[in-house]
């Protein structure tokens, strides 16, 4: 059984998804990082300044400043702000992945062009048999 779970474990399939997945979470950290320090003060810099976390509709109807002061005080609080901000990580994360799928399939190299189609075998065998009976 050890020697199964051995091969199964040393299979590329296996390695390769193990490295696939570790890049994975280091590109995630990378892009996270892009978007919440670079992308996104630009966002709410067109925005007229606007910080997009702090948008929210307090369930007691009253007026708060932040979420932060309508969670101190108790209320229900709708943070439309934080899924709006969500919403803009999730089109410029997938804009980046877009990008890097685009430039890695540039590095592939082109597929081969299948031959020009001739005639078949049949053709030929058929052509073959009519010039012996000639």
């Amino acid at each position: 059984m050890f020697k199964e779970f051995k091969n199964f474990i040393m299979t590329g399939n296996v390695i390769d998804f193990a490295v696939a997945v570790i890049m994975a979470g280091a590109l995630g950290g990378v892009i996270n990082g892009f978007v919440n320090n670079i992308a996104m003060p630009f966002v709410g810099y067109f925005a007229g300044g606007m910080d997009f976390a702090e948008l929210h509709y307090a369930m007691d109807g009253k007026e708060y400043a932040t979420v932060a002061a309508a969670k101190e005080a108790g209320a229900a609080v709708i943070t439309y702000g934080a899924w709006i901000n969500t919403i803009v990580n999730l089109l410029i994360v997938g804009f980046i992945m877009f990008l890097i799928v685009k430039a890695y399939n540039k590095t592939k190299a082109p597929a081969e062009e299948p031959a020009p189609a001739g005639p078949s075998e049949i053709d030929l065998l058929t052509e073959i048999r009519d010039a012996l009976k000639k």
